[in-house]
């Protein structure tokens, strides 16, 4: 008999309070206390633990801990064995990908990856940086970097590899993007035993099945309105054409109801077009999650 407990890695750092929310949106009611490092889930088959992101795929592999969240840049640079269980687009800024960038001075003569002949290199990716340099036919010196990497040039190294969303940090001090290294997005993982297991497997893809449906209502709202039949080609037209409307018989059977999913951004353009169509009872509700 399998042990009923997913023990779940959630990452510390610039990803926790990002993944806490998500979770909490996926109805799983996390709360941390002061300085612990193991969330309270309201799911007794749920057992959290702080783990930096960095580290969550050498533990997953190993069999510590069945599942967790973390970037596939880390699963990369541990060249972890864990089974990915499923791409889940979100961060602590936006859903845009991260990206580990080659960075150089403003005034430094490196222009491409091929000007890093000789040269030395601070990252903390140092796995990833050296298989680059690799593809590429380069040979140069990449050291890991504990911190403060941006600072490191031209001093201590000639070029960084550094992580970003925005490139704002980057252009703070003082350093201009050459190239893009890897792009990385977030990741559930799971252990490859963990995945074997009959019951934990079906937990943990029940609560990837969550947060995917969390993350597809993020930005979106239902629509419900009503249309006359002889309206209905003329109302259905302004709706966007992602997909089709769900449209219901009223009592009255001059009348339809029209139930549909649309991106928030578009509510305002598109509602006087549907009150001219005919559209009458127009109501925009929310939506937490979205199961396709």
């Amino acid at each position: 008999m399998s042990e009923h407990i997913v023990r779940l890695a959630v990452p510390a750092g610039s990803l926790q309070q990002a993944t806490m929310a998500l979770l909490r949106s996926a109805g799983y009611n996390l709360s941390l206390s002061d300085r612990s490092y193991y969330p309270t889930v309201d799911d007794t088959e749920i057992a959290c633990t702080l783990i930096r992101a960095q580290e969550i795929p050498r533990y997953v592999q190993d069999g510590l801990i069945d599942a967790g969240l973390t970037g596939h840049d880390w699963i990369l640079e541990n060249e972890a064995s864990v089974v990915e269980v499923a791409e889940l687009r979100y961060s602590k800024v936006s859903r845009r990908p991260v990206r580990w960038v080659l960075a150089v001075p403003e005034a430094s003569p490196i222009q491409s990856v091929s000007d890093l002949e000789g040269k030395r290199i601070a990252t903390e990716v140092v796995t990833v940086t050296r298989r680059y340099l690799e593809q590429h036919g380069v040979k140069a010196s990449v050291e890991f970097s504990w911190g403060a990497t941006e600072a490191k040039p031209p001093e201590l190294a000639d070029a960084v590899v550094e992580i970003t969303e925005t490139g704002s940090s980057l252009r703070a001090n003082g350093l201009r993007e050459v190239e893009t290294v890897l792009e990385s997005t977030p990741r559930f993982i799971a252990s490859k035993a963990a995945w074997a297991d009959d019951w934990k497997r079906r937990k943990i893809e029940d609560m990837v099945l969550m947060l995917q449906a969390t993350l597809s209502a993020e930005g979106k709202v239902g629509l419900m309105l009503n249309a006359r039949r002889t309206d209905l080609e003329d109302v259905v037209a302004v709706l966007p054409a992602l997909k089709r409307p769900t449209v219901s018989s009223l009592s009255d059977p001059e009348w339809v109801a029209i139930n549909t999913i649309v991106d928030e951004s578009v509510v305002r353009e598109i509602v006087p077009r549907l009150k001219q169509a005919g559209a009458e009872g127009i109501v925009e509700y929310p939506l937490n999650k979205i199961i396709e």
